[in-house]
This record gives C-alpha cells, sequence and structure tokens, in this order.
C-alpha cells in the first residue's frame, strides 16, 4: 500500500514524529482526511513500549529518565506506582488523544529499495503486508536486542543466567550469592536493589569513573555530541556513560551507605559453580545478571547495505548519511528520551524541507 511515510516502532522515539507528522497536516491511513499519509508499525501487541517490559519494582519515583511525549503531559501518578502500569497507560491514552492509529503487532521484516531510482521510494515489508513509502521513520530502540557478553564456560554454569532484559524483581533472587556484571545505571540501580535479600558480587570490564559532580548541561551537551560524532562516523553508538563516566545518583548513594558498591574486576571465566577471577581465585555464584546493555534493534534494516566494516550505520541529525530516505532516531545520541523527542520533531522537519518548493524555506 503507497504511503508518505511509515514509521516502525511506537515508543517514545516513534509516537513522537507520529505526533509532529499529525501537526504538519499528515494523516494516519485509512482517515481520509489528509493529503498526505503516514503509518505506524508497532511490533508490541499493546501500547508502551518497551515500559511494559521493565521489572515489576520499578517505581514512579525510582524510573529514571522520564520524558514527556510532545503535546500531552503524563498524569500525576502515586510515586510507588509501577511504572510498566503507568506509562503503558500514558502511551495508550497518547495515541487515541492525537488519533495516531498505530498498526500492532505488526513484525517489520526488511526495508529495501524498490528501485535504482534516488527519490523513488522505500518497501517496507511485514508479516501483515507490504508498505511503499517515500520517507521511512526507523524508532525500534533497542529493547528487544538485549546484548549478551560471550565468556568461556558459560554453558557449563549450573546456576541461572539472566539479562536486565528478563529480570522481574530482587525476591526471585533472596538468600542466593548474585554476581552482577556491567556498569551502567541499571547495574547499579539492581546491585542496591537485590543487595537488601542477597549476597551481591560486582564486576565491571573497565574500572569506572565517578564524576562527582551533577550531570549538568554542560556535560550533557559533551556526551551527546561524543557520540553523534562516532554515529556520524559510522561507528557503533556506544552509551552516554562511555563518555561521561558515572554519576552519583540514589542508587549508588545507598549501596554505598551499606557498604555493597564494591567493585570487582571482570572475571576471565565462568565455571559450573561460579566465576574464576584474574588473580585465580574463585567466587561462587548461584546466578549470574547480565546488566550488560542493549544493542540497535535494526536487523530489517540489512537489506539497504547501510552498515559499515566498524559495525555501525553512518547517521548525521538522525538521518541515513548513505539512505536520506531513512531516518533513524532512538538511535546514538538520541536514546535518551528527550532525546527521542526531539529527533522524532527534527526528522519530521527534514521531510517537510524535503516537500518545499526549490529556494523556499520549510516550516519550523
Amino acid at each position: 500500500m503507497p504511503v508518505d511515510v511509515v514509521v516502525i516502532g511506537a515508543g517514545q522515539a516513534g509516537l513522537s514524529a507520529a505526533y509532529h507528522l499529525r501537526r504538519r497536516g499528515f494523516g494516519p491511513v485509512g482517515s481520509g482526511a489528509a493529503e498526505r499519509t503516514f503509518v505506524v508499525l508497532d511490533a508490541e501487541a499493546a501500547p508502551g513500549g518497551a515500559w511494559q517490559h521493565r521489572w515489576e519494582s520499578l517505581r514512579m519515583e525510582t524510573v529514571n529518565g522520564i520524558h514527556e511525549l510532545p503535546g500531552f503531559a503524563v498524569p500525576p501518578a502515586d510515586p510507588r506506582a509501577s511504572a510498566r502500569s503507568v506509562l503503558p497507560a500514558y502511551f495508550d491514552e497518547y495515541e487515541r488523544r492525537f488519533d495516531l492509529r498505530v498498526h500492532r503487532p505488526v513484525e517489520v521484516r526488511r526495508v529495501e529499495r524498490e528501485d535504482d531510482d534516488p527519490r523513488g521510494r522505500l518497501r517496507v515489508t511485514t508479516d501483515d503486508g507490504d508498505w511503499s513509502a517515500r520517507w521511512v521513520v526507523n524508532a525500534t530502540g533497542t529493547w528487544r536486542r538485549p546484548f549478551w557478553p560471550r565468556y568461556p564456560g558459560a554453558d557449563s554454569f549450573r546456576g541461572r543466567q539472566l539479562h536486565v532484559h528478563d529480570y522481574v524483581a530482587a525476591d526471585r533472587f533472596a538468600g542466593q550469592r548474585v554476581v552482577i556484571v556491567g556498569a551502567g545505571i541499571s547495574a547499579i540501580q539492581l546491585l542496591d536493589e537485590i543487595s537488601h535479600v542477597a549476597d551481591t558480587f560486582w564486576v565491571t570490564r573497565e574500572e569506572l569513573r565517578w564524576d562527582a559532580g551533577d550531570f549538568d548541561t554542560a556535560a550533557r551537551i559533551a556526551a551527546i555530541a561524543g557520540v553523534e560524532e562516532r554515529v556520524r562516523r559510522g561507528l557503533p553508538p556506544g552509551s552516554v556513560i562511555s563518555v561521561t563516566g558515572l554519576h552519583w545518583n540514589r542508587w549508588a548513594e545507598s549501596a554505598q551507605a551499606r557498604g555493597v558498591l564494591v567493585r570487582h574486576p571482570m572475571f576471565e571465566r565462568i565455571e559450573p559453580d561460579g566465576i574464576r577471577m584474574p588473580d585465580g581465585s574463585f567466587q561462587r555464584a548461584d546466578a549470574i545478571l547480565w546488566a550488560t546493555g542493549f544493542r540497535a534493534d535494526i536487523p530489517h534494516l540489512a537489506p539497504l547495505g547501510l552498515r559499515t566494516p566498524a559495525g555501525g550505520v553512518r547517521v548525521a541529525n538522525g538521518r541515513s548519511i548513505d539512505e536520506p530516505r531513512l531516518f533513524l532516531i532512538g538511535y546514538g545520541p538520541s536514546q535518551s528520551t528527550v532525546g527521542a523527542n526531539r529527533a522524532g520533531r527534527d526528522a519530521v522537519r527534514a521531510i517537510m524541507a524535503d516537500l518545499a518548493p526549490a529556494g523556499a524555506s520549510a516550516p519550523r
């Protein structure tokens, strides 16, 4: 089916793009009320993006990095309420309020060029039919692609291994010895949480660089600029923490106060009942929790041939450098919620600039 814009993903970035398309006069397919059309395709069965899958103990008062979608504030909520209940309901109301008509569950399998015309269309193949688009806004995020590092002996471990992606609650580890792997916010948050009911052993691949100050505007701008440069060169995006170091937060302070914020070097291998450390010592473990981040969920873009030898996609200002009909939002510097909002807006501005007559300025 022909459409002007296909938006893939209905998380923060995808809904932001759909909202701004609405504001610019685009209508959702089937509305019959606009000359230009868009469709939002989402692989999830219900609204809420990754929020609906977060661990049950994540409360509104402890959610890191919420940013409201454009045009509609998050309704007041009990700070003790589960984030995976409150925020999906908010996304649901947002879709209905702005009549975004998200198609779900729809799995996008391929995005490819229909022909050799650089001004031609892109074909989006799904498990529920095909779409022919002038532009594709990819907003699939990272949640569906947890990163599991490979370590010798992993298959021999007799305990439980899980990724943050599959974490539910600390009480599942009560009385156990849990190795927590990772240096990001999730690792520290879950270290603090699990250490109340279990014996924890925290390892990271590199020494930690703590920044005692707040993560102020200047630091944030510098971090984003660093990630922007990486994606412009076609390098894998990396994380903001890899650029800025860790900043103190409530979980780090709580864990430190109880004496559990103790970092150990990464183990060399996994054994049936635990881990072998670089100095040869053995640490018993009942479970290993991999808080090792996520990777961009973009295998469906492979037919476009955009991957560089370094493993990334060259992107500038949210737009593919090598395929200008494709926008990647929620990728690289726009992985944060506030960044995703801006990326959705900026993608639509770029589309409007493409539509503007030669010599004319697109509306801001």
